[in-house]
């Protein structure tokens, strides 16, 4: 009887030696894809190192003089040549102003949320980036995200991370299946941050101290009112605040100053009871207040849905799911009702606050750790 002589799966799951395998990983400069970059290496993988230039902090976008995009760039550099493998800078700064920076401004403007971190990953990195590495004719695509990518029955399937306080399942529910089947993610099994930086260590990185990045990449300082005024200086126009009846309680210098949920920095003190920002009315040029209980949700109407679900999303009248609506809250229970494939309502099974247009709905298995896809939330 003849033995099967197929090779086993190496740790990116194809059947052939990792000197085989070339593996374009995503490099940002920071230290969790640097580590993805120098273990693939360590463990004898043909990698090839890119790094997307987005953004330069010496333009309109952000303080005169500072340039972390391009440090970032310098230590993506760093750590290839420390490693000894090949690195490529590519600029996609014009590709990132349209796709990203430009609907980031005009969501605010239309009195959204917006969440370009995940814009980012839909449009640039997970489409051009990835289409890249295919041109460099790379059996996949690393990055440094903490996500898992497991194989199940039906083909791969999107997990939680395993360490839930590093989880980035919510900035990632738009990876479609085509995209997943070529997509690794090396970090995302890993139990904390810790282990990561020790690995760093393990390889000499000089990277290995270096923070993590808490701000929207091009909004360093966390102003992005003033970065929304560079790109649309119409959008520090004056207007009201008003009640929920449309009494004029004060004034303010542009709704985008504002979000739903807000308490804090009102400028209508002196009232008896607290109010919250409840609605943002950029027609009208209004910040609508109200108390706590109006923002109270249940029902979210989302559009724009990705479903990564073994069946198809209409094929069921209702999906009893877990759902984000905020990447810092935990999933809660709640009911998706189909209205299209790209369309749904969902209804929470307990109101949640400050609900916002322009945020992501993420959508769980409440039975695991996997992830069905997402939406955006919209205006009913």
């Amino acid at each position: 009887m003849a033995l099967d002589q197929t090779p086993p799966l190496n740790s990116l799951g194809f059947a052939k030696a990792p000197a085989d395998t070339r593996v374009v990983v995503a490099m940002s400069g920071g230290v969790d894809s640097s580590v993805v970059a120098a273990m693939l290496k360590d463990e004898g993988y043909d990698v090839v190192g890119v790094t997307l230039q987005l953004y330069d902090h010496g333009a309109a976008l952000a303080k005169k003089g500072a340039c972390c995009a391009g440090v970032d760039i310098q230590d993506a550099r760093r750590v290839a040549e420390e490693m000894g493998f090949p690195h490529y800078v590519l600029d996609y700064e014009n590709v990132f102003k349209d796709a990203v920076i430009d609907e980031f401004a005009d969501s605010y403007l239309g009195g959204a949320t917006p969440v370009p971190c995940i814009r980012c990953n839909e449009r640039v990195k997970f489409k051009d980036l990835l289409e890249t590495a295919k041109d460099l004719e790379a059996d996949c695509m690393a990055t440094g995200h903490y996500i898992q990518r497991k194989v199940g029955e039906n083909g791969p399937e999107l997990h939680a991370a395993a360490d839930g306080n590093r989880d980035q399942s919510y900035f990632l529910f738009s990876t479609t299946e085509e995209q997943l089947s070529y997509l690794r993610f090396p970090l995302g099994h890993l139990p904390s941050k810790d282990d990561t930086r020790k690995l760093a260590a393990k390889y000499g990185l000089e990277v290995a101290d270096k923070p993590d990045s808490q701000d929207i990449c091009f909004v360093p300082n966390g102003d992005y009112a003033a970065v929304i005024r560079k790109l649309r200086p119409e959008a520090a126009d004056p207007g009201n605040i008003v009640d929920t009846e449309g009494n004029v309680l004060g004034s303010h210098e542009g709704v985008i100053h504002y979000t739903i949920g807000q308490r804090r920095g009102l400028g209508i003190g002196g009232l008896a009871d607290p109010l919250y920002v409840v609605k943002l009315d950029p027609e009208r040029k209004e910040v609508v207040v109200g108390p706590k209980s109006m923002l109270a949700t249940r029902k979210i109407p989302v559009r724009e849905i990705n479903w990564l679900g073994d069946a198809p999303l209409t094929s069921q009248a209702e999906w009893n799911i877990a759902v984000r609506v905020r990447s810092t809250r935990p999933p809660r229970d709640a009911i998706l009702r189909p209205i299209s494939e790209t369309e749904a309502e969902v209804e929470l099974l307990t109101a949640e606050e400050g609900v916002s247009p322009g945020q992501a709905c993420v959508f769980y298995d409440p039975e695991s750790t996997r992830i069905f896809g997402g939406g955006w939330i919209h205006r009913g």
